[in-house]
């Protein structure tokens, strides 16, 4: 292949060290990102005329622009480095985690004298505990709602003091041992805390033993009512364990079971966790990306990604086949770090237990890529026959598959807000979405017509400065403006949709974008210049894609408007104050964050914020109190 002299002189220049390696295309995307013990022989070697390249490697190699590299003391560190810009860049050429939003974990507040125990999405080392990260957040939420009646952890914001007179209700209904009232001291709380830790990372066995004892002594000691819950707690607790599936001894390592299926560029990884000889859960993965890619270096990138993510590392890492050897002795180097310094074994078992779970695990994720391929071929007809209605009703010359809605949000004319949702292929395209403040001075008296008018204006007036300026490589244009829409849908009869058809006559765009209102009590559909509404079927997929697309449309204005009218409020009041002119009004927000942080402040911080002095600073207390 012929190569730029940009790419020639980069290539010339490589140093023969460790690091990671980014691909960008000619619009500076980041396609791809690499490690290399030697940056130097790794990189050039795409650029060769070799005929073992995939047809991935060799798309990507077309599509390279520009090289940037990052060189690194250690090809750990190199590990460490490509993994956080796959997180953080998501290139299209790498095999990554689909839908890799942050995945929900399992949180015990372990630094704070009672801890609580919440669901979040990020880890932070802060002396917390973590546990996952697991695929669902319904599943994580019902996981809590039985741990919660085994082990009643605190969900109240109270200071902890053991002294208030009364409970809360949890305290009542027996989901929570109440420490505000001095029920259980500091100690015991933290002791059932440990034990919920010690629960979720599948060790139960001293738990059961511990609270078999102390369920005998309160016996013997006749506190009845005390022995009584304990023996409820036994029951909960061995309810659970009877249904974990015992695999191995419980001397056994705890370990991660991984196998793998694949079809059509995705993959499904499914995780068998054993801990303490137990299976006490499994979760599922979906990488995309996958093609023209082996087995080992699909499960290799896996297990690096998972990792990175993983709150506990096991002992033992179980995988359906060897990775290539550097990377195996790599990614142990990688794992054991991870674990404070304990070995981390990759192993691949031959026969016996260990491979039947590798095969019982494989067996699992082919299943379940069976299913979710289902359901989403059963999404895509649905989008599909919903577009295809929508051409068909709607006399299109192609199904609508850009479809912008807009809505005005306002109250009683105050911080109105013009909404712009976006759907591709009859699913929402959230990065495309868009909203428009409307100044109510501008257009006279609270009139929605109006608004809508200008919000339009605006949408096509940056369409076509993008057509404008489409000759020019230095902006790169803002795909919600630069494209037309497939169809306009408006929230709204009649008299909206006229002012919608005045904008798309000035740009001479009425013969080119179709558009309807949607009046709310009938769903009727009106055309423009037609007095006749549509009907469409009630229980078909057309008119429940068109009801979605407004309802969105109405939620993300509604919100917009809120956070409009909040900032509003705020201001409004300091807008009222002498002296208080939009630079300190911006000042005084910026610095204290709001009006009641502004009230609590002294004269002397009020004076000390930028801008401010000493009579403005008691001007505000005055009027504020």
């Amino acid at each position: 292949m012929e190569i730029s002299e940009k790419l020639q002189g980069i290539l010339a220049t490589l140093p023969a060290k460790p690091g990671c390696y980014l691909y960008r295309n000619v619009e500076g995307t980041i396609i791809y990102v690499g490690k290399a013990i030697s940056l130097r022989n790794r990189v050039r070697s795409y650029f060769h005329a070799d005929s073992s390249h995939d047809s991935k490697t060799r798309r990507l190699v077309r599509e390279i622009a520009d090289i940037e590299w990052i060189v690194v003391g250690s090809e750990l560190e190199a590990l460490i480095l490509e993994m956080n810009l796959i997180k953080k860049h998501r290139p299209k050429y790498n095999i990554r985690l689909k839908d890799d939003k942050r995945y929900p974990y399992i949180k015990v507040h372990w630094n704070e004298p009672f801890p609580k125990v919440t669901v979040t999405r990020q880890m932070f080392e802060d002396g917390s505990r973590y546990f996952g990260p697991y695929t669902s957040a319904w599943a994580v939420y019902q996981t809590l709602d039985v741990l919660r009646h085994i082990f009643p952890y605190l969900t109240c914001d109270r200071e902890i003091t053991g002294q208030d007179k009364r409970a809360c209700l949890y305290f009542d209904i027996k989901l929570c041992i109440g420490p505000c009232i001095g029920a259980v001291n500091q100690e015991g709380y933290r002791q059932m805390i440990s034990d919920l830790m010690s629960f979720l990372s599948g060790h139960s066995e001293e738990i059961v033993t511990r609270i078999e004892s102390e369920m005998q002594k309160a016996a013997e000691e006749m506190r009845f009512e005390k022995a009584a819950a304990l023996r409820d707690q036994l029951k909960a607790i061995s309810s659970i364990i009877e249904r974990q599936k015992i695999v191995f001894a419980t001397d056994y390592k705890d370990s991660d079971v991984l196998a793998m299926a694949r079809t059509d560029g995705e993959a499904c990884v499914q995780i068998f966790f054993i801990r303490g000889g137990k299976l006490i859960g499994r979760e599922y993965f979906i990488l995309e990306g996958t093609e023209d890619t082996a087995d080992q270096q699909v499960m290799s990138e896996f297990i690096k990604q998972f990792y990175t993510e993983a709150a506990n590392i096991p002992e033992q890492v179980m995988i359906p086949e060897e990775i290539e050897i550097e990377e195996a002795k790599i990614i142990g180097q990688w794992l054991r770090s991870k674990r404070g310094g304990s070995k981390v074994e990759l192993f691949v078992p031959k026969e016996g237990q260990p491979h039947e779970l590798v095969e019982m695990a494989a067996e699992n994720a082919s299943e379940t890529l069976q299913a979710l391929r289902a359901q989403w071929q059963a999404d895509t007809h649905k989008q599909e026959q919903a577009l295809g209605e929508l051409q068909t009703a709607l006399k299109l010359s192609a199904p609508p598959n850009r479809i912008e809605c807009y809505d005005v949000s306002h109250t009683q004319g105050v911080a109105t807000v013009g909404a712009m949702v976006v759907f591709e292929q009859g699913t929402p395209a959230r990065n495309l979405y868009r909203k428009f403040n409307i100044d109510s001075t501008s257009i006279g008296a609270p009139d929605d017509f109006a608004s809508m008018e200008e919000m339009l204006t605006r949408r096509f007036r940056r369409w076509k400065g993008s057509q404008d300026a489409s000759t020019s490589l230095s902006t790169k244009p803002d795909a919600s403006f630069s494209f037309l829409p497939d169809l306009i849908i408006i929230d709204g009869g009649k008299g909206q949709l006229g002012r919608v058809v005045k904008v798309l006559e000035q740009f001479d765009l009425f013969d080119k974008v179709p558009v309807i209102g949607l009046a709310k009590q009938e769903e009727e559909i009106f055309f423009p210049h037609n007095s006749q509404p549509l009907l469409l079927p009630r229980h078909s997929q057309g008119l429940y894609l068109v009801q979605r697309i407004r309802d969105e449309a109405h939620r993300y204005g509604i919100t917009a408007h809120r956070t409009r009218r909040t900032k509003q409020g705020m201001a409004s009041q300091l807008d009222s104050i002498p002296g208080i002119g939009p630079t300190r009004r911006k000042a005084l927000l910026k610095h204290f964050g709001s009006v009641d942080k502004i009230k609590e402040a002294s004269i002397e911080e009020l004076a000390a914020v930028k801008g401010m002095n000493d009579t403005a600073a008691e001007s505000i207390k005055a009027h504020l109190e």
